[in-house]
């Protein structure tokens, strides 16, 4: 069958190419942004890419198109779909049909610790010898793809409540139909289709709907917001984690380091074993309990999951260490929700002590973008001793209010020339900088590195 996706470039398109690939289809696609390393891995499996969305690109005619979310009414290539009665899917409507149909699936959803978790899982799966099949929205070192096939019946996803497409507004994860279900946390984003938290509830409580009664669910008891959406109706049994409180049927930690880079693990009152890893941060020890009884509910025993977890390397752009010139520590992630920040601060902290710590951070998502966290931002800087924004022009709003609530330690720049130039000349040994965005932030990543030598 000849597969052509529409947005292929994408993450989660991107993986689902793989996939497809993998199931030896002929795939092809289109992007705008055609360039490595997206680019590159795709090519390197066969798959042809076409840049643009003009009609030239189907000279040869698919067997079905596969749509991503990012394309709408008024796209050449949309257009041309449409006018020549050509079969089209959104991306999780396929994944659906093709693959997850025939899986137990795994899924992830909540509003932070997606990724990490779900490569968790998988990596967990892995180490068991179950070899398991997974579409992750980032690339765990461990994993080195960020999907793969893999064989039945393991699939891990990351659940993501983004809508599907243009003409399927339902969020992407009702199409999964998971028998194991992590519900790590739930706050307001998505500001773009969503109008407000309840609407995110919703869907939540959709997908919770589906999920069968000999199925497992895994919840944060800490949050609310999942209260919530668990009083709306729930049909499956639940095991709760919660990193607040040792109740007598949650996963918790106990005797757990400053940094939380070592600590027991219990269920109930019953130790699991005794876990020293890599990652830091409280954040990460939540998104490891849920892996380890998301894990056991396929079989796993949890002392087997806790030494995957011991040998766990963690996620690209997740408090990744990028570089360290002349004494000073550069880092990327992932981060652009006030919650994401705090906690990785927070982890970050933890574990440098009292050196200092510069946060270079980039509004680019686009519920940042509208401004819908220009209240509860500054909090989240907390833990920096430096704070400096970058906010190019179209931004939207105005963020002299968040530098204003942090204070004389905040600097905002709309050139990143200036920035990378401040940054160069007023770093010194023993700082650590943390850079966070989901995008490029100007490209000052890639060339942090020969500023600083």
């Amino acid at each position: 069958m000849h597969v052509h996706i529409l947005g292929i470039c994408g993450t989660f398109m991107g993986g689902l190419a793989l996939l497809a690939r993998g199931m030896r289809h002929r795939v092809t696609g289109s992007d705008v942004n055609v360039y490595p390393p997206m680019s590159t891995q795709l090519a390197s499996q066969g798959i042809e890419l076409y840049e643009g969305y003009d009609e030239a690109q189907f000279k040869t005619r698919p067997d079905v198109v596969v749509i991503g979310n990012a394309l709408s009414r008024g796209n050449p290539a949309v257009e041309y779909v449409l006018n020549n009665n050509i079969p089209y899917v959104s991306g999780p409507q396929f994944l659906a049909a093709e693959i997850l149909s025939k899986r137990w699936v795994l899924a992830v959803a909540g509003t932070h610790g997606k990724t990490t978790t779900s490569s968790m899982i998988a990596h967990i799966l892995d180490y068991a010898g179950m070899s398991p099949g997974f579409l992750i929205g980032g690339i765990a070192h461990d994993l080195e793809v960020s999907a793969k096939l893999g064989k039945e019946p393991f699939f891990v996803i990351e659940a993501d409540e983004y809508d599907t497409a243009f003409f399927d507004k339902r969020s992407k994860f009702v199409h999964y139909r998971p028998r194991t279900l992590v519900l790590n946390n739930l706050e307001y984003d998505h500001a773009d289709i969503f109008p407000d938290l309840d609407a995110i509830k919703r869907q939540f409580h959709h997908l919770v709907r589906i999920v069968p009664a000999n199925g497992l669910m895994v919840n944060n008891v800490d949050d609310e917001n999942l209260k919530d959406v668990l009083a709306q109706g729930c049909w499956t049994p639940c095991e709760p984690f919660s990193i607040r409180q040792h109740k007598s049927d949650s996963w918790h930690v106990r005797n757990a380091a400053d940094d939380y880079s070592s600590f027991d693990v219990y269920f109930g009152e019953d130790k699991q074993g005794s876990l020293q890893w890599q990652l830091s941060g409280l954040h990460n020890v939540a998104n490891a309990l849920a892996a380890i009884a998301a894990a056991r509910h396929s079989g796993v025993p949890s002392k087997h999951a806790i030494e995957a977890l011991s040998a766990f390397a963690g996620v690209a752009r997740r408090l990744q260490n990028i570089a360290c010139v002349n004494g000073v520590t550069v880092y990327d992630d992932f981060a652009h929700h006030p919650t994401a920040i705090k906690t990785t601060l927070d982890g970050l902290r933890r574990k440098v002590g009292k050196q200092r710590v510069i946060a270079v951070f980039e509004p680019r998502s686009n519920t940042m973008r509208m401004g819908v966290h220009e209240h509860t931002l500054a909090a989240s800087f907390v833990d920096a001793d430096q704070v400096i924004i970058y906010a190019p022009d179209g931004l939207g709003w105005n963020v002299s209010g968040v530098s204003d609530a942090i204070g004389e330690h905040c600097q905002v720049y709309s050139n990143i020339e200036e920035l990378r130039r401040l940054l160069a000349g007023s770093v010194g040994s023993g700082d650590h900088i943390l850079i966070m965005s989901n995008g490029d932030v100007g490209g000052l990543r890639e060339r942090i590195a020969g500023d600083l030598a």
